[in-house]
């Protein structure tokens, strides 16, 4: 495609891991509307296979990927296009990012199962568009250490840390005092004590602001994901836990903000559509126009904000304390949820022993300040059969 000054600009070729998520379908969007800036080149998913070859058909991409070994031995292929090829399982997530075609992997596979594919793209010193929070959550020093490495970019794509990257531009490090995130405070935030006791899995699932999936929207209700938005600000901007805070605003216009040492507060603003930060990583450092929704200034807008209720979300107090320690701690919490989440759906815990038990799994394992890779893998699975038990005794 051609700029107006005539210059001609070249197509960033993007790997969309976990395309048929919301994030990967608003990825989608924007590559589609992004008037030939961006060419989706791979796409992958784990068991939601008819969408993937729906996604295929439209965006013709070289390869696509399903990581799901038997679902994908299962799954009738005949509709798949002709030019591209399929890749089955878990590591053609790796080979596919190691290609030299991509330049921007988007990484969205949901939970730890990320990790493999983050990594490797980075070792490679490929940008990465990061919605996989749990990568810098598991494995934080070990994720930047290692984009340090190999020259590879970390770009957030949470509406949170994307608005944080912005508004740091304002300033220098050296004078950043504290970083705020927001967080719509999900559906209870006015529940009393007895009611979160009365909460159903239907109820969690309505999230009054946000579509999402069924575990980020849960995290939201319990406040976790707000928890593991610490750690990731902790390690991708480099920061103390102690100068991260976390107000509630119901809105979510105001995506979050930075406060710098002269007092000034820089904030970014737009409609709750992850649009706008997927397309923000995905054109860095440009600003382009796009498919992102804008705010209507025709109308009024009223904007709260209220600082959390620990007693009420004590999952922060656990962000907090592990974005404090590092080591092994991330690692611990992030597994112990994914299990303890998946248990709540599945109807073997209550919604208040979500937290509680994730609490009690941090608390007993055997801390270590620098693990090895290797190790964080070792208790990402024993953290999750300790839920296990804690959900079936």
């Amino acid at each position: 495609m051609n700029d107006i000054s005539g210059h001609r600009k070249q197509t960033k070729q993007v790997a969309v891991l976990g395309s048929t998520g919301s994030i990967g379908t608003s990825a989608l969007e924007v590559i589609e509307a992004s008037q030939g800036r961006l060419q989706a080149v791979a796409l992958s998913a784990n068991t939601r296979l008819e969408e993937l070859v729906v996604q295929a058909k439209q965006y013709r991409p070289r390869w696509v990927i399903a990581t799901d070994e038997q679902a994908a031995a299962e799954f009738d292929w005949s509709g798949l296009p002709a030019e591209t090829e399929l890749l089955v399982g878990a590591a053609s997530l790796t080979t596919v990012v190691a290609k030299q075609d991509i330049d921007i992997v988007l990484a969205a596979i949901v939970g730890s199962a990320g990790l493999d594919s983050t990594w490797a793209a980075l070792e490679q010193g490929k940008t990465v568009a990061l919605a996989n929070k749990e990568a810098l959550v598991t494995a934080g020093p070990l994720v930047t250490k290692l984009a340090e490495e190999h020259g590879a970019m970390l770009l957030p794509v949470d509406s949170e840390h994307s608005a944080i990257f912005q508004a740091l531009q304002a300033g220098q490090p050296s004078e950043v005092e504290r970083l705020v995130l927001t967080a719509s405070g999900g559906p209870f935030r006015d529940h009393s004590s007895e009611q979160l006791k009365r909460v159903t899995i239907a109820e969690a699932l309505e999230h009054p602001v946000w579509d999402m999936g069924p575990k980020i929207t849960v995290d939201s209700a319990t406040m976790m994901n707000k928890a593991l938005e610490i750690i990731e600000a902790r390690w991708l901007f480099g920061i103390e836990a102690e100068r991260i805070e976390v107000t509630i605003h119901p809105q979510s216009i105001v995506h979050s903000l930075v406060e710098f040492v002269d007092g000034s507060i820089i904030a970014q603003l737009s409609p709750p559509d992850m649009k706008l930060p997927i397309q923000y990583a995905l054109c860095y450092p440009e600003r382009v126009a796009g498919a992102a929704k804008r705010l209507d200034w025709q109308q009024s807008y009223c904007l709260e904000f209220q600082p959390p209720d620990l007693e009420q979300f004590p999952a922060l107090e656990l962000g907090l304390q592990c974005a404090k320690s590092g080591g092994t701690s991330g690692a611990v919490l992030n597994a112990a949820n994914e299990a303890a989440v998946g248990a709540f759906l599945a109807g073997e815990l209550h919604f208040t022993e979500i937290v509680p038990a994730c609490r009690s799994v941090l608390d007993s394992h055997n801390f270590e300040s620098s693990p090895t890779l290797t190790r964080l893998v070792e208790l990402d699975r024993w953290a999750r059969e300790e839920i296990f038990h804690w959900a079936c005794p």
